[in-house]
């Protein structure tokens, strides 16, 4: 007798939900693997955490040194623009702490270690996602909050309930939608079997893009980010709703809580591209 449809259906969801444990569980092991091997050496640990910090910082000092020229920028002041930096590179940093090994997947397509993770009983996203985890990259994420924090406390913002609650979201979406462009950009590595510029592009570009008010861009590349890869959901559309400022391209205002759907569509859509990427996979052929 065929099995009933509901139960079929019912199975694959099982079997999903068991599958992303399972990443989860991997991913958890792997890192924690190199977060004791990095460990093992708290000096040098130290210091590459402050170097992360004190280069990303410098991208800050830029814009202060801009803004001892200038009393606003895009029509937006040092403590505005220094609220989207900081929301952009600490949503970013995330992102990159959890899913920049995938941005030397081209490396591995090229010279054939890809096939190692291909074999072993663990799902291969969260194999490479964990692989050298760099526990240094803290440094962007706290240096991110720090002018974030500093920003909140300078504004002067009309505080509601949403608006207090769309700070941490904001922060786990964004990280959600860059984690989306890493694990895009890695399918698209194993296709092209490199192309790693393409995606530090759309990762580090958009990063660096976010971090300033979108009235400085062109209406062309806004609905570029907001319609086609939308990082105008990362900073841009929530902060602005948090600021009180007119949102670009006379969005409506309800936009400004659509980033977690739109980081869980993007997701959704990357891992089935990604999925596509490994079937279509066929080693280097040595």
């Amino acid at each position: 007798m065929a099995e009933p449809l509901g139960a079929r259906s019912g199975a694959r969801r099982g079997g999903r939900v068991e599958q992303l444990r399972s990443g989860v569980r991997a991913f958890g092991m792997i890192s924690a693997m190199w977060i004791r091997s990095t460990l093992a050496y708290r000096a040098s640990f130290a210091m590459t955490v402050f170097g992360n910090f004190a280069l990303t910082g410098l991208e800050f000092v830029g814009l202060l040194l801009m803004f001892s020229q200038v009393d606003r920028l895009g029509g937006y002041t040092l403590p505005e623009i220094a609220l989207l930096y900081g929301t952009a590179g600490a949503a970013f940093g995330l992102a990159d702490l959890c899913a920049g090994s995938l941005g030397r997947l081209g490396d591995r397509v090229r010279d054939g270690t890809l096939d190692a993770f291909l074999v072993r009983p663990a799902p291969v996203l969260a194999q490479i996602g964990a692989d050298r985890f760099a526990l240094r990259r803290l440094g962007r994420v706290t240096q991110g909050l720090i002018v974030m924090g500093w920003a909140l406390c300078v504004l002067d913002i009309a505080w509601t309930p949403l608006k207090a609650l769309l700070v941490p979201v904001l922060l786990v979406s964004g990280a959600g939608i860059f984690t989306a462009v890493f694990m895009a950009g890695a399918s698209f590595q194993i296709v092209a079997q490199d192309a790693a510029e393409v995606q530090n592009a759309a990762t580090f570009g958009g990063n660096a893009m976010l971090a300033y008010p979108p009235t400085v861009f062109g209406d062309n590349l806004l609905r570029g980010v907001t319609f086609v890869l939308p990082l105008a959901f990362v900073n841009w559309l929530p902060a602005l709703y948090i600021l009180g400022r007119p949102y670009p391209l006379d969005l409506p205002r309800w936009v400004a809580f659509a980033p977690p759907l739109v980081a869980a569509a993007c997701l959704g859509a990357a891992g089935l591209v990604w999925r596509a990427a490994l079937r279509a996979y066929r080693s280097t052929g040595s």
